[in-house]
């Protein structure tokens, strides 16, 4: 008797060579056979009398083999074979292409259902290649579309699916407690997940769909709140000296009033005796860096260290040039540690990292390395974290006795999206942006002003600025169209045809980390004119000189993503533009590009991308470990989010840990593999 855990191979029809196909799309046992869910439907359930159907229209009929089906060869690769069925209301001819067995499947007098574009006029209606069967798995009902893999198909799929659910649809635990399956009008979870693959009705798929949804949400919930509770119970030596008046007055400029009150967040953070856990998020440019130099002062002044991770070396580099001058003037002591410093410097910097003479370290990776040893850590700083998964910053955390932990990042969150993917931190928002923080020129063209384009880049460059070009792809031959631009021979016909006399570089995500750091670090310098790059530049170094950003087939790319690379123009004094290129007509591509030209408002082109989008890019890109959500759409289900977070607080507040619910107790363990200890 097959349980939950069975391997799939053993399911009837499956087999060794099938088992492996199923792999490639995460299926190993029974229990990811049954939660591989559709990813579309199909409406077959009307069945259609072959009078009424509609030329190009596709249908089902169920009508009889009129008589014994012939087969031709008309030439070489191509049999044919046909066969009239027929209805009380008229014939279908139906024509089969390769595929000869279809001659003894078919018998007459016998009845079967076809699914079908039709064709023909007025009283001739025709069908080539229909699905054909007798049980109705794929027509008379509304049929699901799985997502599929080479070998697979959706009938067999279909069979599997429905093999597995016989098996062990009574054998499902039901992680919802019946309180809150009562509460909230939701069906058991056997009957979820038979309706959720086989619908009998729209209405039955939405009762599914439902409470696959809220239980999806209410799991995730449960777990994020558990985190903060398991936060919440540790303790750490409130700071006493959180008086950082003298570094207000030793910067050259005021801080916005959203700075302010995140610092005033941080720091009653730091003195409430747990240790922070937050998050600053910021638009571009909105002085997240600042915010994080207050905490770091702070820090310093209860006699604890801090260390800031960035993600390249040539940003931690950019963060010692900013931060080093302003730390020292307020009798701070601080060190850069890379993974490329000669070995003599870099055991300098380890052993005063080891007795306390560096107070505060800003570095990439290398700040976990294992021979790094601190003195006394106490507030470990995160730049772009999403660039950094949990365990890279766990390991930071590590060196110290439970630090604060503060992490920054520059992808604004819808506020709705924020509350769930950030359920585990505290969040501030800087929503505004320094004075003189000028407005970016934004237009979107066709290729057609291409050149164009190419005199206005020579006339900036001639006026002394740079400019970024961000091509979709890194050479011709990757698997996507040929009209796509592509990096690397791009940015050699700029060189060669364009712009001869003129420096042109190229960087993508697949050179080796020095190689890329180190041509960032010559157009920082000046040294290169255009700079063609992948989108390995969305976040990076600080290049006040660079005033153009052209992006090719701007409609590939995510709103939030535009903005990105958009933010990484008007740094300096002088003008800047972003000119997005895109042939795409579609009227989902130009409202997106509309929103960009509309707004440099990075929390509103967010919201935008949510609308439009969906929620992909922004859990995608958080690398935090948290299960990715397989039924739950964020921009449809934000109303019934709300009501699963209320329903996991209620519960959590009734049994915090959920020893009266041992099932929702697993289901939240398994859910949160990646982030198992947290959990514990």
């Amino acid at each position: 008797m097959p349980d939950l855990s069975t391997d799939v191979r053993y399911i009837k029809g499956i087999g060794e060579q099938r088992a492996k196909s199923l792999q490639k799309l995460n299926i190993h046992t029974l229990q990811d056979l049954i939660a591989y869910f559709p990813r579309a439907y199909d409406d077959r359930s009307k069945i259609c009398r072959i009078k009424d159907l509609q030329p190009g229209e596709s249908a089902c009929v169920e009508a009889m083999v009129a008589a014994q089906p012939t087969l031709s060869r008309v030439r070489k690769g191509l049999e044919l074979v046909k066969l009239r069925a027929v209805d009380e209301s008229g014939a279908l001819d139906i024509t089969f292409f390769n595929q000869v067995y279809m001659k003894d499947n078919l018998h007459p007098g016998e009845t079967y259902t076809f699914f079908g574009k039709a064709e023909g006029i007025h009283q001739r209606k025709t069908m080539s290649n229909p699905i054909v069967e007798q049980n109705r798995m794929l027509t008379g009902r509304i049929v699901p579309v799985y997502p599929l893999t080479a070998g697979i198909s959706q009938a067999m799929l279909a069979r599997a699916i429905e093999q597995g659910l016989n098996a062990c649809q009574d054998l499902l635990p039901d992680p919802l407690p019946l309180e809150v399956r009562r509460a909230h009008s939701l069906c058991d979870v056997g009957y979820a997940y038979r309706q959720i693959h086989f619908p009998g009705s729209e209405e039955q798929l939405e009762e599914a769909r439902r409470r696959l949804v809220f239980e999806e949400l209410f799991l995730l919930s449960v777990g994020m709140k558990k985190l903060r509770s398991r936060r919440d119970e540790f303790l750490c030596p409130p700071y006493q000296n959180t008086d950082i008046t003298d570094f207000y007055r030793r910067l050259p400029f005021s801080l916005t009033s959203a700075q302010k009150r995140a610092v005033d967040d941080i720091l009653r953070d730091l003195s409430s005796g747990r240790p922070m856990n937050r998050l600053v998020q910021g638009d571009v440019g909105s002085g997240k860096t600042m915010v994080a130099a207050a905490a770091i002062i702070c820090a310093v002044r209860n006699g604890q260290q801090a260390a800031l991770m960035a993600p390249t070396e040539i940003l931690a580099e950019q963060h010692y040039r900013g931060l080093c001058p302003l730390l020292e003037s307020m009798d701070v002591s601080c060190s850069l540690l890379t993974g490329a410093m000669p070995a003599k410097t870099r055991r300098s910097i380890l052993e005063k990292l080891r007795t306390g003479e560096t107070q505060v370290v800003i570095g990439t990776h290398a700040l976990i390395s294992p021979d790094v040893a601190y003195a006394s850590l106490g507030l470990v700083v995160t730049d772009e974290q999403h660039r950094f998964g949990v365990n890279q910053r766990a390991a930071l955390s590590a060196k110290g006795e439970r630090p604060h932990l503060l992490v920054m990042s520059a992808t604004p969150i819808p506020r709705t999206l924020a509350l769930l993917i950030y359920g585990d931190l505290d969040v501030s928002v800087i929503d505004e942006l320094p004075p003189g923080r000028q407005k970016i020129d934004t237009f979107a063209v066709n290729s057609s002003y291409r050149q164009r384009i190419y005199v206005f880049l020579r006339k900036e460059i001639e006026k002394g600025g740079q400019a970024y070009i961000i091509c979709s792809m890194v050479e011709e031959n990757d698997a996507v169209p040929d009209d796509r631009k592509a990096a690397t021979e791009y940015s050699q016909m700029l060189q060669t045809q364009i712009f001869p006399d003129l420096h042109i570089a190229c960087v993508h995500g697949r050179m080796k980390p020095k190689e890329k750091d180190k041509i960032m670090a010559a157009f920082a310098a000046g040294e290169i004119h255009i700079l063609v790059s992948t989108t390995v530049v969305e976040v990076g170094v600080d290049v006040p000189n660079a005033t153009v950003m052209v992006i090719e087939d701007a409609d590939r790319f995510g709103l939030s993503q535009l903005h990105q690379l958009r933010g990484r123009v008007g740094r300096g004094q002088s003008k800047s533009f972003c000119i997005l290129i895109s042939d795409n007509r579609s009227e989902d591509s130009k409202a997106r590009l509309s929103v960009m030209k509309q707004t440099g408002d990075g929390f509103k082109i967010a919201e935008a991308d949510l609308h439009l989008r969906g929620p992909g890019d922004f859990l995608g890109q958080r690398q935090h470990g948290l299960p990715a959500l397989k039924v739950a759409n964020l921009r449809c289900d934000m109303a019934l989010m709300k009501e699963a977070q209320q329903a996991a607080g209620e519960l959590l507040e009734q049994d915090p840990e959920l020893n009266a619910y041992p099932v929702t107790a697993r289901q939240v363990q398994k859910l949160f593999d990646l982030n198992a200890d947290t959990l514990n």
